[in-house]
């Protein structure tokens, strides 16, 4: 029963680690565009962004992501048979990587903060879809639960991942003639 207890509260973690770096790196976007608004209006837009970015970084992404991981661990401390499942060194991997982008994002709130941020609003909407990338990799690797499933399904969701960047891509330069 507890196992189950803890994967409901890992579940619920994830699930609002992801919803707030979705949420964070949108925000990313909405500063970048606010040094085209007007003089008047251009600091006083990036200093209420910055203080929303903390907000979800510190309420919504931190503790959300030490759910996900303390429930996580304490799953593998109650069934340590765990570790010698592949898919799930494998999902460990991603959520190290996950983890880092997690950190990165704190790096860029410090740069914007600082007005040295050097990404423009496409390159945050296209970092936007990283998370999106963990999160269907770590899902099918926690449902699948076999790697040779997992790496022909992960290379078709890269694929389109790829096709998404290009038409994005394609769609921006169109705008703009």
């Amino acid at each position: 029963m507890l196992h189950l207890y803890l994967k409901s509260l890992h579940i619920i973690g994830f699930v609002s680690w992801f919803a707030g770096l979705f949420y964070l790196v949108r925000m990313f976007v909405y500063h970048a565009e606010a040094a085209d608004k007007p003089e008047a209006l251009r600091e006083d837009w990036k200093k209420q962004y910055t203080a929303m970015q903390w907000r979800v970084y510190k309420i919504i992404c931190n503790p959300a992501m030490m759910i996900t991981w303390t429930c996580g661990i304490l799953m593998l401390v109650n069934t340590p048979a765990f570790l010698e499942q592949g898919w799930l060194q494998t999902k460990l991997v991603l959520l190290v990587l996950l983890t880092g982008y997690h950190i990165y994002c704190k790096g860029i709130i410090k740069k914007q903060e600082a007005d040295r941020s050097t990404y423009t609003s496409f390159q945050f909407r296209l970092l936007n879809e990283l998370p999106t990338l963990f999160l269907v990799a770590i899902v099918l690797l926690a449902v699948v639960k076999d790697l040779l499933n997992f790496v022909y399904l992960f290379l078709g969701v890269l694929a389109f991942g790829f096709t998404l960047f290009f038409a994005a891509r394609a769609y921006k330069k169109f705008r703009e003639k």
